[in-house]
């Protein structure tokens, strides 16, 4: 199949497309924390499963308390999530061969390179310089495309509220670091399962379990060799550690880079220097002219060519000749 002139050019512009792209992505590497960025290190060999960070949570954001008590705690028999109404839950983990369970808490992990700000159209959610991820239910259009993009499907949706719905999560007590507070959740923590810090010195106090320290409350084993947040989705503002492997506690297995570092690239590569337009209509234009309607193409061919009538005359005029 032999490709015209036009068809070539529109093929090349494509080509040089998506070279574009591949730049782009390569020029681009990981957001690292800035240097005031916070964070919480949760030794889960510390917590003791009492929720008295959940309850503390509820009363920072002024959100309703549930109608069983925090200090219920068979409400731990049942897994469950963050919502609307609720920003952290703890769940507790039962591990085979072993009395004692492992309590895990759960919120937004407020990423160094967060999703759901790349996906939010508006600017309604904002990764901050200290950390929080913070949303403004002002700007929000309510497209949800923060929803979706989350790795840790955390950001939940008001669907009881048909007037003025909001995107609700976590905040990382954003209001209380401007103060110079720690977050309520913390605060609250009897154990200091929960320590909040500059995420470098964290990360730095997490090793240093890790090299020999055990549980507290635990006869268990060391410590997993491993930070859960350290490098997940490009790092996380709430870092874990534990002597349970995380795969057993439900910890999700996420890759290294930050989702946005592969879709802003695409995005921007595709758009550098106007080349998108190109590629798309001109790859559309190469489709359509190599699988052309067969009708079409007799059509064509018969305005080209002389009619049979015109055919006739000529032979007439050189039969005459």
């Amino acid at each position: 199949m032999r490709l015209s002139r036009r068809a070539f050019l529109v093929l090349a512009a494509g080509t040089a497309a998506s070279g574009a792209t591949r730049a782009y992505a390569s020029e681009n590497g990981v957001r690292a924390a800035g240097p005031s960025a916070k964070g919480v290190l949760v030794d889960l060999t510390q917590c003791v499963g009492c929720r008295k960070c959940e309850a503390a949570c509820q009363t920072a954001n002024q959100l309703p308390f549930p109608t069983r008590s925090f200090e219920d705690m068979k409400v731990l028999d049942t897994p469950r999530r963050p919502n609307a109404d609720t920003f952290t839950v703890l769940n507790k983990i039962a591990i085979e061969g072993d009395e004692t369970p492992v309590y895990v808490k759960n919120q937004c992990a407020h990423c160094v390179d967060p999703a759901c700000v790349s996906a939010c159209l508006v600017g309604a959610m904002r990764k901050q310089p200290d950390g929080p991820v913070t949303y403004d239910a002002s700007r929000c259009l309510g497209c949800r495309y923060c929803m979706v993009a989350c790795p840790f499907q955390i950001p939940a949706y008001e669907y009881a509220d048909p007037l003025t719905p909001r995107v609700r999560k976590c905040n990382f007590c954003a209001d209380k670091q401007a103060k110079g507070e720690v977050p309520a959740c913390v605060k609250a923590c009897p154990k200091e399962a929960l320590l909040f810090g500059p995420r470098e010195e964290l990360l730095k106090v997490a090793h240093a379990r890790l090299a020999g320290v055990s549980g507290a409350f635990r006869e268990r084993p060391k410590y997993v060799p491993y930070v859960y947040g350290e490098h997940e989705v490009g790092g996380t503002s709430w870092l874990y550690i534990s002597d349970t492997p995380f795969e057993s506690l439900g910890f999700l297995a996420l890759p290294k880079s930050a989702p946005p570092r592969l879709t802003e690239s695409i995005q921007h590569g595709i758009f550098r220097y106007m080349l998108a337009p190109t590629a798309l209509f001109g790859g559309l234009a190469l489709v359509r002219h190599l699988f052309k309607p067969e009708h079409e193409i007799i059509a064509e061919a018969t305005e080209s060519s002389p009619s049979s009538s015109e055919q006739k005359i000529n032979h007439d005029r050189t039969a005459r000749g």
